[in-house]
């Protein structure tokens, strides 16, 4: 699924724009627990969280994730900020909780994680 439809399905604001918004986005993982994501997460893949702390960035750049949506409308610190454009990490945010989110992905086509 390409980032753009990600954006429009979840009704996403951009807070960090790194990548070409046609770039493809392999499947997502939603966690708020980062060793979860380390474990199941693949490249090129999406990160839905409702965790804004510096270690959401510093594991998408371990894990090779290369956007990150905050549910709830959290909008990450200015420090995540300047540390997600280090790093070329989009970040996102959505009004949706983290179920709905997911959910909308999914049905909309976007495979989890975890069918890698």
């Amino acid at each position: 699924m390409k980032l753009h439809e990600i954006i429009e399905i979840l009704g996403a604001s951009i807070i960090v724009n790194t990548l070409d918004m046609d770039m493809q986005i392999q499947n997502a993982c939603s966690a708020d627990m980062m060793s979860t994501v380390m474990y199941y997460h693949t490249a090129n893949s999406l990160l839905i969280t409702g965790l804004s702390q510096p270690s959401v960035v510093r594991t998408a750049e371990m894990a090779g994730i290369k956007a990150i949506v905050f549910v709830l409308d959290k909008a990450p610190a200015d420090n995540i900020v300047e540390m997600a454009k280090e790093k070329n990490i989009t970040l996102l945010k959505t009004p949706n909780c983290m179920y709905t989110a997911s959910g909308k992905l999914f049905q909309s086509g976007l495979p989890s994680c975890l069918g890698k």
